[in-house]
């Protein structure tokens, strides 16, 4: 590489369903971070990386950080993100245009002194009045001493190439850590989980998601092919049935659009078996916690 270049991890921070793990994908330009409409879906802080001829960015997709939610799991994700913030070069804090509130307030007080903040404005392509955007953005401006401040939509893709320059100047000069392909550090194994979790939160019901864990018990590969064996761990004996559905249809239709999405992402063929197990309070223990790669 010549002199000049920059690499440096930013952390993605924000309320939960702000838009985090979307911007990091699209940064990205792959998917490594699962989405859906419901809070919690990122639980892992998850690392992706983008390497360009003047710069290597090392994203870290946090959790939203959880202040509603008391619990042991809320627990370590909230750890996950202080944690994140304190081993960075800079921050990316993402709100949504138009919307701050006390959520959105926590995160603004975890903010760490001395490190660049960038402010993402995400969603402004929902917004019905554009003109709405400036009296926003002098608002934010008051709010916490940003950086900078960039208006984005992370799902059009609108604004994010001026977000990369923009971070680009707040890393320091430094040679890559990563090879020139690398997109993240997580394992196949990790992305599997993930993948198939994020089948489950997208198509079960409003509260079961939160109760539901995925480990790979298995992950053998020969050739091109990886053959993956995962449990999807749920709270209670009841759920059990609500996930396979009636004659198993649910369990096949949600394991089979994850097995297409990880062969998309592995480049090569999956064989992908699943089934249902019942851990009663795993989500409250944080030795079972720990056995599921929360940390």
């Amino acid at each position: 590489m010549s002199g000049g270049f920059r690499t440096g991890t930013l952390a993605v921070v924000g309320r939960p369903n702000v838009g985090k793990s979307t911007l990091v994908n699209r940064l990205v330009g792959q998917k490594l971070s699962i989405t859906s409409n419901k809070p919690q879906t990122t639980r892992h802080r998850i690392t992706g990386i983008l390497t360009t001829d003047e710069c290597q960015y090392v994203f870290v997709d946090t959790p939203g950080f959880q202040t509603r939610h008391p619990g042991a799991l809320n627990r370590v994700m909230n750890r996950s993100v202080t944690q994140a913030l304190a081993a960075v070069d800079a921050v990316i804090c993402v709100v949504e245009a138009g919307r701050f509130g006390p959520a959105d307030r926590a995160i603004v007080k975890l903010l760490p002194p001395g490190r660049p903040v960038l402010l993402a404005i995400n969603k402004i392509d929902r917004l019905s009045d554009k003109t709405e955007l400036l009296p926003f953005i002098a608002q934010m401006a008051q709010v916490f001493p940003f950086a900078e401040i960039v208006p984005i939509s992370a799902e059009k893709g609108e604004g994010t190439d001026d977000l990369l320059r923009t971070a680009a100047k707040y890393l320091p000069e430094a040679p890559p850590i990563y090879d020139a392909d690398a997109i993240t550090d997580r394992s196949e194994r990790f992305l599997a989980a993930e993948l198939l979790r994020e089948k489950l939160f997208r198509n079960l019901g409003e509260e079961l998601p939160y109760g539901i864990a995925v480990e790979i018990e298995r992950f053998e590969q020969e050739g091109d092919l990886r053959r993956i064996f995962a449990a999807i761990i749920v709270d209670k004996a009841a759920h059990k049935s609500i996930v396979i559905g009636r004659g198993g249809e649910k369990l096949k239709t949600m394991s089979s659009d994850a097995r297409r999405d990880m062969e998309q992402l592995f480049g090569g063929p999956v064989y992908l078996e699943t089934w249902v197990k019942v851990k009663s309070g795993w989500a409250e223990d944080e030795r079972a916690l720990k056995s599921l790669g929360y940390e």
